[in-house]
């Protein structure tokens, strides 16, 4: 039956062609502003490494001085980086990694390469582990090499491309702020999306070209870049180890609840002895906070975003009211024919089947034109300036989602004109013929 009723469906079409053309344009319009803000936000919400969120927890403390303390405020953002040393040293988790952003200056050994900046993350041995980051060739530096501030490399499989035609780089050297390193790793595509493990840099943006051990940025006083808190004398050095000073991101991987509840408790214990010390003057203040749960915090989605969604839907919901209105007309102009039906046998439920096939068939070639302004709608967000517009693209997924909203929402549209059109008397209509 459901050739029939595709086929009755059709021949309807095209007996009212513009009022056809109305509702397919409805829904079209309806289906395109709302999936183009919804691939939007998918986009800048989304779980950003799926498989390890829950088992990766971004760690602060408050260390501040007591002057202008309130009970219960939200600790410091980032971490000393006396505190994270001490942290990173006494591994109470199953891994750890402390980090900064930073740029630093490349030098070609190709002649016809001019000396350029690259963007670099200065970090512990497990970030790569932890983040599950893939290798093209190579892999990250050792603990002992953390320790030691070795000279080693890094490096994003764009920068590898540039300096060495994509070729295994592994044991080459590069010139970074006027020092070799020697290349140990090269990464695969990677860009987790937000990125984050630093949430003080673009979070949209592309992936550091460059990583290389904390210790030796430090010990090579290498620039760096983020927010930085300080609260009293750093001494002329704010990334001295014991500057007053919040700058560090700090990440631990535990692998159980059993484990971010001893490790939370580990985080009370090293704040109260730093307090009996003398150095944190607050009450212990601490946050665990799991991958998610940190990006919720941070509000990763901006509140424009949102916004459009809420529009977004708000307009559908306007398309599909007239959708109603306009199936509802059809229909009940084609009460003689729906009566005919019924004195020839044809049961009230046909009749409802008959109207929903025919209310489907709209959604799909709303969806259809629907998908084509969707495209439209996210070419426009990709000429906007903001960091995270290249990123709007329609995948699979949303493609899919795309036509099942657009039929979903042409059937919720024509139940009631199907339920009303099912309830024509035959025998009124019969006279009145």
């Amino acid at each position: 039956m459901f050739g029939y009723y595709l086929n009755l469906a059709l021949r309807s079409f095209k007996r009212n062609r513009v009022l056809t053309a109305l509702m397919v344009l409805a829904i079209a319009l309806g289906i395109g502003a709302c999936m183009t803000t919804l691939t939007v936000f998918r986009v800048l919400s989304g779980d950003p490494i799926p498989h390890k969120s829950s088992q990766l927890f971004y760690v602060q403390l408050d260390p501040e001085s007591a002057f202008g303390y309130v009970p219960g405020e939200e600790p410091s953002d980032q971490m000393t980086r006396l505190d994270s040393e001490t942290m990173l040293r006494e591994k109470r988790a199953d891994r750890q990694a402390m980090m900064t952003g930073g740029n630093v200056s490349v030098t070609p050994d190709n002649a016809d390469l001019v000396p350029f900046m690259a963007t670099s993350r200065y970090t512990s041995a497990d970030f790569f582990a932890m983040f599950a980051a893939p290798f093209l060739h190579g892999n990250g530096w050792s603990e002992t090499e953390d320790t030691a501030g070795a000279r080693v490399a890094v490096i994003s499989k764009e920068l590898n491309d540039k300096l060495f035609g994509g070729g295994n780089s592994v044991g080459k050297q590069v010139n970074l702020a006027g020092n070799d390193f020697s290349v140990i790793g090269v990464l695969d595509t990677w860009r987790p999306t937000p990125r984050f493990y630093d949430m003080y840099s673009e979070r949209y943006g592309e992936l550091e070209e460059v990583f290389l051990p904390f210790s030796t940025s430090r010990e090579l006083s290498l620039s760096r870049s983020g927010s930085m808190n300080c609260w009293g004398d750093s001494g002329g050095d704010s990334t001295s180890l014991n500057a007053p000073c919040t700058w560090i991101q700090y990440w631990v991987e535990l692998d159980s609840p059993q484990k971010a509840s001893a490790y939370r408790d580990y985080l009370v214990s090293y704040s109260e002895q730093q307090r009996q010390a003398g150095r944190f003057e607050r009450e212990a203040n601490v946050r665990l906070r799991n991958v998610m749960q940190w990006l919720d915090h941070n509000k990763v989605v901006p509140g424009d975003v949102v916004m459009q969604l809420w529009l977004g839907f708000g307009f559908l919901l306007v398309c599909l009211l007239n959708t109603v209105g306009l199936l509802l007309a059809k229909f009940l102009r084609r009460s003689s024919e729906i009566g005919v039906r019924r004195a020839l046998g044809a049961s009230r439920l046909e009749i409802f089947k008959q109207c929903l096939v025919e209310a489907g068939t709209i959604g799909l070639a709303g969806g259809i034109l629907g998908l084509g302004l969707s495209l439209l709608g996210l070419w426009a967000v990709r000429q906007q300036p903001a960091d995270y517009a290249e990123l709007a693209h329609l995948d699979l997924g949303m493609l899919l989602t795309t036509f099942a909203i657009a039929i979903f929402a042409s059937l919720f549209a024509g139940l009631l004109p199907a339920w009303r059109a099912m309830q024509v008397t035959p025998a009124i209509q019969l006279k009145s013929q």
